[in-house]
């Protein structure tokens, strides 16, 4: 009997798409070919099957566990299943079952079980009750397991569809959410905390291609905060292929802030800066939104008042998928997308830079106008963007040695300001 191992990535919401769906699929399967051979030496032959809602997927010389785990960080897939695919027939699902069974670990030695069964073909000779009970019954008899529908130690799957039948055992939750590129691009920014990486995360699972900007304090900061950020940015850019990361040194466009009378609003002086930069970058890169991982009444600057002074900064639409999550939700979904660790790094912050002692709560677009008259705010930013790093996170080697450059220009300009 011929069992050919392959595994089934099933949809989610993309399924609900009916007239739009196969341009989502496009996407869904850019994206899956991509994390399939990104960092292999050979390149994967990956073999795509469409059925209705499901994609059955082998990638030699990948193993089945590789395409498992590969798949699983794919922005767009509900479950991921490893199967074998056996030919269409009852024989062939019985004979699969019991070798399938006999070659899984299992424990207690003779547990219960459970056969699973879904045609997505009706015109299969058996029904799905047939199939199950005939499936179950050479089990029964060839390897002397017990049946135990309602809690079964074993369950099964087994699903005809239109050329074969596939089993299974194993079931794995997937990214869930819109392929990556469906919804458009976005500009997030990313700074070196819990939040930013979120709601980047969030952003790409609506779809959205994101590239990332980080603001530094150079040449009053050291590069810790930017090797955060790209750390970060490498972990975030597992779900999505392309990725980019921007690194902005901003720490003298804050002092001339300072110097210019902002006072309590420096903080919001500062954050309008920022998206304003974005604004700029985003436009140049074709982005079509903003992205930061504002929560409402977090901390002072995010009062509702502060945060729209700051989206007043900016043309594009500032996206805010976190704005109404909690400090815990956001921990939470930090630790699942592995971002977690290296946000509780320390660094060197560009937002602690010339810090009042108190924050606004509220400001108004009036006030900060005044202040950005007096430091010339489009001549900051055109500085700022003159500046600017570009840092391809496909490219390892080149993007660490971009990094020692920068750390080294950091450190003579430190030198120069003492």
């Amino acid at each position: 009997m011929r069992v050919e191992p392959c595994v089934l990535l099933k949809y989610g919401e993309l399924a609900l798409k009916r007239g739009n769906q196969q341009r989502f699929e496009r996407h869904l399967v850019r994206n899956l070919r991509h994390a399939l051979a990104h960092g292999t030496d050979t390149a994967p032959r990956v073999r795509l099957r469409r059925r209705s809602g499901v994609l059955a997927v082998s990638a030699p010389p990948l193993s089945h566990a590789e395409v498992v785990q590969r798949a699983r960080d794919v922005i767009g897939i509900s479950v991921v299943q490893p199967v074998w695919r056996v030919a269409k027939s009852a024989a062939a699902a019985e004979a699969a079952a019991v070798r399938l069974l006999r070659e899984r670990d299992a424990d207690p030695p003779a547990p219960t079980f459970a056969v699973r069964c879904r045609r997505r073909d009706r015109r299969f000779g058996l029904t799905s009750e047939q199939l199950a009970a005939s499936i179950g019954a050479r089990v029964c008899a060839e390897l002397g397991w017990r049946v135990d529908l309602k809690h079964p130690d074993v369950e099964l799957g087994v699903e005809v569809d239109r050329r074969e039948i596939f089993l299974g055992v194993d079931r794995h939750r997937g990214q869930g959410g819109l392929p990556v590129g469906s919804s458009g691009r976005a500009l997030v920014l990313l700074s070196g905390g819990f939040d930013s990486p979120v709601a980047a995360y969030r952003a790409m699972r609506r779809g959205l291609r994101c590239d990332f900007l980080h603001c530094t304090g150079a040449p009053f900061t050291d590069a810790t905060s930017t090797y955060k950020a790209y750390a970060l940015a490498r972990q975030l850019s597992r779900f999505q292929p392309g990725s980019r990361l921007y690194v902005a040194a901003v720490g003298r466009a804050q002092r001339t802030l300072a110097t210019s009378g902002a006072g309590e609003a420096q903080i919001v002086a500062q954050r309008r800066l920022y998206v304003r930069v974005a604004d700029a970058l985003a436009r140049r890169v074709g982005a079509q939104a903003l992205v930061t991982g504002d929560s409402l009444g977090q901390v002072s600057s995010q009062t509702l008042a502060n945060l729209a002074v700051v989206e007043e900064a900016a043309g594009l639409p500032v996206l805010r998928p976190l704005l109404a999550f909690d400090k815990v939700e956001i921990l939470d979904e930090a630790r699942q997308i592995g971002t977690a660790e290296i946000s509780v790094l320390r660094d060197q912050d560009c937002c602690q830079l010339f810090l009042p002692r108190r924050v606004a709560t509220y400001t108004t677009v009036g006030r900060l106008a005044d202040v950005e008259a007096r430091a010339g705010m489009d001549t900051l930013v055109d500085n700022v963007l003159s500046h600017i790093q570009e840092f391809d996170l496909d490219s390892c080697e080149a993007t660490a040695g971009a990094l020692a450059a920068q750390e080294a220009t950091t450190a003579k300009d430190q030198h120069t300001q003492q």
